[in-house]
């Protein structure tokens, strides 16, 4: 028999899968907050009793046919290439650049045609571009 004191040893607790749980459980949250976005904020914009005055100047038109070729107001323009379709719109851009500019497509218009105009526009320097399309019958029926 062993009558000698038996050293016992301290209890230790291992901490690392608890502080791997509170990472987790950090993370989760992390995740799944969601944030409010500055441009959801509601505002109240002042009131005004005067009515907005609107200049109407005339737009600077690009017509676009179904076959792809390109009409800078009244005037054909050369050819289908960009750098072409890039010249004459500075060359129209110059006199007002802030003048409006609208695309006119043809419905069928391949949509590369498309692009090409708005491409141009942006290497000019436009930068409103708008496109123009017209109502359907059935839709001005149902406008009351």
């Amino acid at each position: 028999m062993n009558l000698k004191p038996q050293r016992r040893e301290d209890p230790d607790v291992n901490l690392t899968p608890l502080i791997d749980v509170v990472f987790l459980l950090l993370i989760f949250f992390m995740v799944s907050t969601t944030f409010k976005h500055a441009s959801e904020l509601e505002i109240e914009l002042p009131e005004s009793s005067a009515r907005p005055v609107r200049h109407e100047r005339k737009a600077l038109e690009l017509v676009i046919d179904a076959q792809g070729r390109y009409y800078l107001g009244e005037q054909a323009v050369v050819n289908t290439r960009l750098p072409t379709l890039v010249r004459a719109l500075q060359q129209a851009v110059e006199a007002d650049p802030d003048r409006p500019f609208v695309i006119r497509a043809d419905a069928q218009t391949p949509h590369q045609a498309v692009v090409t105009a708005m491409d141009a526009a942006a290497q000019v320097g436009i930068e409103r571009v708008s496109i123009a399309t017209t109502t359907s019958p059935s839709d001005a029926e149902e406008a009351p």
